[in-house]
């Protein structure tokens, strides 16, 4: 017999809507306040990504915000662009508490890298300097059958086999996939599952619906704010200079990977040659994001490369051309037009971390610092190219 539901106050009084009403309305300072840029341009973008995130945020809230009866909600992808996301990379989101026990289980694909992780606070919450990761799993350490099924227990006493640790804090698992070869590597299909839930699964309370909204609420207020903060500050820094840390081992980042983000500046007529020995490493990539700290469109225009998608030269350095235009050569980096923004550059588990350099030349003067042998692309091998990026980015997202 289903409980009855007494009825939440600010659910039954459309209270709830309202107040998120309001908190949306409130957003429409992160793209007309002070200091923002105001060309024709941004304001298109900057209204893209407030409805950007909103998608976002609904996903995350709902399917994925019920530990009880969780889903993986696809948290960012090309039409959900935000927090300097990877383009490499499909995010996966399901909530969880740190009293249950949980069963994921399906198959894992062909992603190049994938890794499970558990961690603390929300991503909505503003609270990055306190975001902790409880455990991960990830591909190099995740046992399957040889037709590439698998079963991974989190939660619980410790177990043989595939394993993770929750503990009281624990709020949600986050799955990232890379994905090196666009066209033919896959993401894994899996399901998630509480052990010893219920079934039929109960009916929606106004609790319940008031605590999404709330949680929708934090998204759009404290996390909206706390990633433009951070683009702020990235773009802040002195132009065309990155340096690459460490690989992480927690904090919510993805175990092994070397970031590193920057502030690149590049005017019409001129190029922005990024430059580094390619270290040994599983993956590797750069990309451009905008002021709203969202990748730049990265199916249907070139802006960025990994190490499937890039030349390499004879010297085992890459060089990639940020410009404005097409200059013809294969490792272009389409700025979309930007005359600044942000560049990310990883490498995942890399042996060591080679930083990179910048040289800030005009058009003109490209083929006086690139190899003379740099691989050129016609017009047409650049069309061709971009629309197949763009279909691969469809079929991996599963449209």
């Amino acid at each position: 017999m289903e409980k009855t539901d007494p009825g939440d106050p600010r659910t039954m009084s459309g209270a709830i809507w309202r107040e998120f009403l309001a908190r949306l309305a409130d957003l429409e300072s992160l793209v007309a306040g002070e200091g923002v840029p105001a060309t024709p341009q941004d304001r298109a973008e900057g209204f893209r990504y407030l409805l950007r995130f909103l998608g976002s945020g609904i996903h995350v809230a709902l399917p994925g915000g019920d530990p009880d009866y969780p889903a993986f909600a696809r948290m960012v992808e090309n039409g959900m662009s935000w927090g300097l996301d990877n383009p490499d990379c499909n995010y996966s989101w399901a909530r969880v508490r740190g009293d249950a026990v949980y069963r994921v289980a399906g198959h894992r694909g062909s992603a190049c890298h994938l890794e499970f992780q558990v961690n603390t606070g929300h991503f909505g919450d503003g609270n990055v300097g306190r975001w902790r990761t409880v455990s991960s799993l990830n591909a190099r350490e995740l046992h399957g059958a040889p037709d590439g099924t698998f079963e991974l227990i989190i939660g619980g006493p410790p177990r043989d086999g595939n394993w993770m640790a929750l503990d009281p804090e624990a709020s949600f698992l986050l799955l990232r996939q890379y994905l090196n070869d666009w066209e033919c590597e896959r993401p894994a299909e899996i399901a998630i599952e509480r052990v010893g839930a219920e079934y039929p699964q109960p009916v929606v309370t106004t609790a319940e619906v008031a605590a999404r909204f709330d949680e929708l609420g934090t998204w759009l207020s404290a996390g909206a704010r706390s990633w433009e903060s951070m683009s702020r500050l990235i773009l802040s820094m002195p132009p065309n200079a990155v340096t690459m840390m460490e690989p992480l081992t927690g904090h919510a980042g993805l175990r092994g990977q070397s970031y590193g983000m920057g502030h690149f500046a590049v005017e019409p007529g001129w190029a922005l040659v990024v430059e580094f020995e390619v270290p040994r490493c599983l993956m590797w990539s750069v990309q451009l994001s905008g002021w709203f700290w969202e990748s730049m469109e990265f199916a249907g225009r070139q802006t960025s490369l990994n190490g499937s998608q890039a030349v390499v030269d004879r010297d085992g350095r890459f060089r990639g051309v940020i410009a404005h235009e097409d200059p013809g050569v294969h490792n272009w980096i389409d700025c979309e037009g930007h005359r600044e923004g942000t560049i990310g550059i990883r490498y995942l588990f890399p042996e060591q971390v080679n930083q990179p350099t910048f040289a800030h030349v005009p058009v003109v003067d490209l083929g006086r610092v690139l190899p003379a042998d740099t691989r050129r692309v016609s017009r047409e091998e650049r069309r061709t190219g971009i629309e197949r990026r763009r279909r691969a980015v469809q079929l991996r997202y599963r449209y």
